[in-house]
């Protein structure tokens, strides 16, 4: 390993810089790559520090401004172990473009979804709960404190983060012989496309309107909208026969996809998911393919299909 000892080295500043800018992670999000421009963005010092020529700064450059999505906070770690991977690979270790972007896609589903309800649905309320107890009895520390808080618990949490994701990443390149970093790759990869295949039911909608059927409901097994007695008794009485099971409507209509939610739930999501990433794998620009989109969900409504 005598030939992979490293002949540049991040220091703790330039850490510390990587951390400052990490903030701004969201500062240029977009459609198109989500957080890179912030990922980019906080890589640059190190970028600088790494790499001397022009040419060198710019590959990389380029490299960290692939798609990049996550939890803000969560970033932290990811942006530790990328430093760790970068630095070996300015020290000439065999550190491929594919092996960098593979471990952040890999690590940044998971992340985010660890990163959402502990931040988002857990300590921002309970500090926004306390904050708020001391403001609701005229106390002007209430909304200080909600600041300071979150702030150093957002921040420390970045900073450690990062510092242990540099630190294990530093050890996963130092078994690069044994293809421990290979299987990290690989690891990440696939438990990132396992992720993000999970998520295509939640993140893809797709509803065909069109009518297949339309069965008239037996006498008695649908509310009689028409002999309900008007003002409060209707109402109550209208709720009274929905909680007792009756239906809202006198028929009983079947679309589409009732029919292709019946055989293969979420198969024409899927499908849209697969397609969407063929055409993205033949180099088609994803804002042609969102606005493509756009226009097909615009038509399809117009004409009754959406």
């Amino acid at each position: 390993m005598a030939e992979n000892a490293k002949k540049v080295e991040l220091s703790v500043a330039d850490r510390r810089s990587v951390w400052l800018r990490s903030t701004f992670l969201q500062g240029s999000w977009n459609y198109e790559r989500m957080q890179n421009g912030g990922w980019c963005y906080a890589m640059i010092p190190a970028i600088k520090k790494l790499y001397t020529t022009k040419d060198e700064q710019s590959a990389a450059l380029k490299r960290h401004l692939e798609f990049f999505n996550t939890q803000p906070f969560v970033a932290s770690p990811i942006l530790g172990v990328t430093l760790a991977l970068e630095e070996d690979r300015a020290n000439g270790a065999p550190v491929e473009d594919q092996a960098i972007q593979g471990v952040k896609v890999g690590m940044m589903g998971p992340l985010a979804g660890v990163g959402d309800p502990v931040f988002w649905f857990t300590l921002r309320p309970i500090l926004a709960a306390l904050g708020a107890s001391l403001a609701l009895s005229q106390n002007l520390l209430g909304p200080i404190l909600f600041f300071v808080l979150w702030n150093v618990a957002r921040m420390a949490f970045m900073w450690y983060t990062q510092e242990f994701g540099y630190r294990v990443g530093t050890a996963i390149t130092k078994d690069l012989s044994g293809g421990l970093l290979g299987k990290v790759t690989k690891g990440a990869s696939i438990l990132g496309m396992f992720i993000l295949g999970a998520l295509v039911m939640r993140w893809v909608s797709i509803n065909f309107v069109i009518k297949v059927s339309e069965v008239q409901r037996s006498a008695g097994a649908f509310i009689d909208w028409a002999n309900l007695p008007d003002g409060y008794e209707g109402l109550h009485q209208a709720f009274s026969q929905f909680a007792g099971g009756l239906s809202l409507e006198p028929t009983v209509v079947t679309t589409l996809q009732d029919n292709l939610n019946s055989l293969i739930p979420g198969l024409v999501p899927l499908l849209l998911t697969l397609g969407c990433m063929r055409l993205l794998k033949k180099n088609v620009s994803p804002i042609v393919i969102i606005l493509a989109l756009f226009v097909i969900g615009i038509l399809g409504h117009i004409i009754g299909l959406l």
